[in-house]
């Protein structure tokens, strides 16, 4: 391999490390920098010039002959300024300005879209060195084997999905980003409501009701007549904690469409617009995404008639999901700007809601 592109392939590799190094902190120039800079523009624009760059450059690995000179000057463009761009963006976006769920996001994307590109780089590597060695040993260059093209194509398409999810996380913004979490939050918890309605306690083909009977209580033909009693009062039992279960969990379902609806579909950048609703956003995430474990946890407690750990748990989600809709009650900046705004829909929605979570808790802290 010539010089010149060998040298660019160390180049490559070894500023793939130390911006991977760069990403794991936070530097305080950046953060101020951050305060006037478009970070999601360059974020959206150099994702997306990688992708660009990574196609020629595949398509030069793959394509006999193997032009050293081609594939160097793509890679000085990539270490010059692609890769410097991307690196520089996603340092930009910063959590005091972008929220620390959004801020860990971006270091994510683009910490897996560097080291996708590094294999794709060292595939190239590997096919230059080989071609190199042929026309050193025969004076000529055999076209790219289906195994060396598989190689090169898979790795490539490995940063393509990179490239993709940074540009479209950058497009989407930080609310974007925010409502598909939610969205997908609200998924689980619709999941594990409709699995507790599906279930039905009566039913003993899977064994449920043995498993909970305790050895003495099954022990002895003698008191099969006190077990019917026993499966008879376990099942009504379970039967009234499903109901109240589902009576309660039906309101928590609703928190998250209120939400989507009201504060983060065309809220724009309103949320970004100082450090509270920055703060706020991510307290948003944070009891939001909290919710699908906790109720997930309730169901199996009640599944297995733990009738305490079950409220336990949903007392959990209450917790947070009162503290999501206390959260976003007024809308975006009416607390900063300090007046009097009238009540939107949202607020008195949220006024009406914490009436009946504090009703239909009565039931579960009864059981």
């Amino acid at each position: 391999m010539s010089k010149q592109l060998s040298g660019i392939l160390g180049t490559t590799l070894t500023l793939i490390s130390q911006f991977q190094t760069a990403l794991t902190t936070l530097p305080t120039a950046a953060t101020e920098a951050a305060k006037d800079a478009e970070a999601l523009p360059l974020l959206a624009a150099s994702s997306s010039a990688l992708k660009a760059h990574v196609t020629k450059l595949s398509l030069l690995a793959i394509t006999s002959p193997f032009t050293h000179s081609a594939v160097s000057t793509v890679l000085r463009e990539l270490n010059e300024s692609v890769l410097p761009s991307l690196v520089t963006a996603s340092l930009l976006v910063t959590p005091a300005q972008y929220t620390k769920a959004f801020h860990s996001e971006v270091l994510v994307l683009v910490k897996t879209a560097l080291t996708e590109f590094s294999a794709l780089v060292r595939e190239i590597k590997l096919v230059g060195e080989k071609k190199d060695q042929e026309k050193k040993d025969t004076g000529k260059e055999s076209g790219v084997t289906k195994s060396e093209k598989d190689a090169v194509m898979l790795a490539t398409g490995r940063v393509w999905d990179a490239c993709d999810s940074t540009t479209d996380v950058a497009n989407k913004g930080v609310v974007g980003f925010v409502m598909r979490r939610v969205e997908q939050w609200r998924d689980l918890v619709r999941d594990a409501v409709e699995e507790i309605e599906d279930w039905d306690p009566e039913e003993e083909d899977d064994g449920f009701l043995d498993d909970i009977l305790s050895d003495e209580e099954k022990a002895g033909d003698d008191k099969d007549e006190d077990d019917d009693e026993d499966d008879e009062e376990e099942t009504a039992a379970l039967q009234e904690h499903k109901k109240s279960t589902l009576r309660f969990l039906k309101p928590i379902a609703q928190v998250y469409p209120a939400i989507i609806n009201n504060r983060l579909k065309n809220a724009g950048n309103a949320p970004l617009a100082s450090s509270s609703g920055v703060k706020k956003l991510d307290s948003l995430m944070l009891n939001l995404q909290a919710i699908p474990d906790d109720v997930d946890e309730a169901a199996g407690a009640l599944y297995e008639a733990n009738f305490e750990t079950s409220a336990q748990y949903l007392q959990k989600t209450r917790k947070c999901a009162t503290q999501a809709v206390e959260l976003v009650a007024s809308p975006w900046g009416a607390a900063d700007a300090k007046d009097d705004a009238p009540a939107d829909k949202f607020t008195t929605w949220s006024n009406t809601w914490l009436k009946v979570i504090d009703e239909v808790s009565k039931s579960i802290v009864k059981s």
